[in-house]
């Protein structure tokens, strides 16, 4: 399969990349690189450096590259940034997202997967939450992941697309050569994990006195390998469907308080860890934990590797060997580019999603350039 990864040099993107390339498919990638990592984006894929605003540019890479099927991971993700600058989310989420649909349709590419978020839900009524319960977004973050899926919906209806919506509450965890590097850093495996190499003094307990047994709150974690295994399953289902939109949840059916991922992560590590508990946030729920009984039985979705020590683990040994992320790294040998670069307007590698581990907890704030924003959780 040719496959097209818009956001593929971000975290989400670029450890399916990785997956993909290594099933023997013939990957592209096509990211702006304002969030994504350029070294990133693996020796057997081709980076193309580009915006979705630029709908021509997006039909001639669909073109040159003979694409089959796209994944779509590129979006503004921050909660916080989106409830002070919703214009930019409704225009890069929604406006230059329809004109990846419309490339698609103009270049009669109707196969696409699009990697988004439980934020959609809101706060929920019950969990483990299920694909048919109540949509009601408390943030433009979720609100914009929701309106592109509509517009999904209808392209499936009126063009013939074969499009999956996943949408998941937290990644974590790395792959030997690809993890989080995000700036700033607002979840809480990789903040945890930033006061154990001793880059933060603490980490900030919001609660605990909530209705969880050991009362902090319980969040939904699944492995970046295992969302990577989702995303190609779901491409392959798109294949063989006929025009239709389908949502599919992933997650642990339990999930982990911020306790237990403390803990966990004092163990993996084998480091002390403070942690210190402070008032509770309004708006977080007690516990966002996502079913995903329907991707099991229609994807055959198996998380193999969404253990919380495996996840930690993971993600520990890549901060240990990437101690500063992906930066002053030696440089690659030059890899195919598209004709003409430069950045746009549309976001680049996506991250994990949306804060929503970081309402558990998060590390003390630092200097100015550093200091991380964390707002409620969706």
């Amino acid at each position: 399969m040719r496959i097209l990864v818009v956001g593929g040099a971000g975290y989400v993107g670029s450890t399916s990349v990785e997956t993909f390339v290594d099933a023997g498919h013939d990957v592209t990638v096509y990211d702006n690189l304002k969030t994504g990592h350029r070294d990133a984006v693996i020796r057997g894929a081709r980076l193309i450096v580009g915006s979705l605003s630029d709908q021509n540019r997006l039909e001639r890479v669909l073109r040159e590259h003979r694409i089959q099927a796209v994944l779509h991971c590129a979006a503004r993700s921050l909660v916080s940034e989106s409830m002070e600058h919703p214009e930019l989310y409704y225009r890069e989420n929604v406006s230059n997202g329809v004109k990846l649909l419309e490339a698609l349709r103009e270049r009669r590419v109707p196969r696409i997967v699009f990697s988004s978020t439980a934020a959609v839900y809101g706060e929920p009524k019950r969990v483990p939450i299920a694909e048919a319960d109540r949509t009601e977004p408390i943030n433009p973050y979720g609100e914009t992941k929701l309106a592109f899926e509509g517009a999904m919906r209808w392209y499936a209806a009126c063009h013939g697309f074969r499009a999956i919506s996943l949408r998941y509450f937290n990644v974590a965890g790395a792959t030997e050569r690809n993890g989080e590097d995000h700036d700033p850093e607002t979840h809480i495996i990789p903040l945890v994990l930033k006061v154990a190499a001793g880059e933060l003094p603490d980490v900030r307990i919001f609660g605990q006195d909530y209705n969880t047994p050991d009362g902090t709150c319980i969040r939904d974690f699944i492995h970046v390998r295992d969302l990577a295994t989702a995303h190609l399953l779901a491409l392959d289902a798109t294949g063989e469907a006929e025009p239709s939109f389908e949502v599919y949840n992933l997650g642990s059916a339990a999930g982990f308080s911020v306790r237990e991922v403390i803990e966990a992560a004092r163990k993996v590590t084998g480091r002390a860890i403070p942690a210190r508990v402070v008032r509770r946030r309004s708006g977080d729920p007690p516990r966002l934990v996502a079913s995903s009984r329907r991707a099991r039985r229609d994807l055959g979705w198996t998380p193999r590797e969404s253990s919380l020590e495996q996840m930690l683990a993971d993600a520990w040994a890549w901060k240990l060997s990437h101690p500063t992320g992906y930066a002053k790294r030696k440089p690659r040998a030059p890899r195919h580019h598209g004709r003409s670069g430069g950045s746009g307007d549309a976001g680049g590698g996506r991250g994990t999603d949306a804060e929503d581990a970081a309402a558990a907890g998060e590390g003390e704030p630092a200097p100015r350039s550093e200091r991380v924003a964390v707002p409620v959780s969706g």
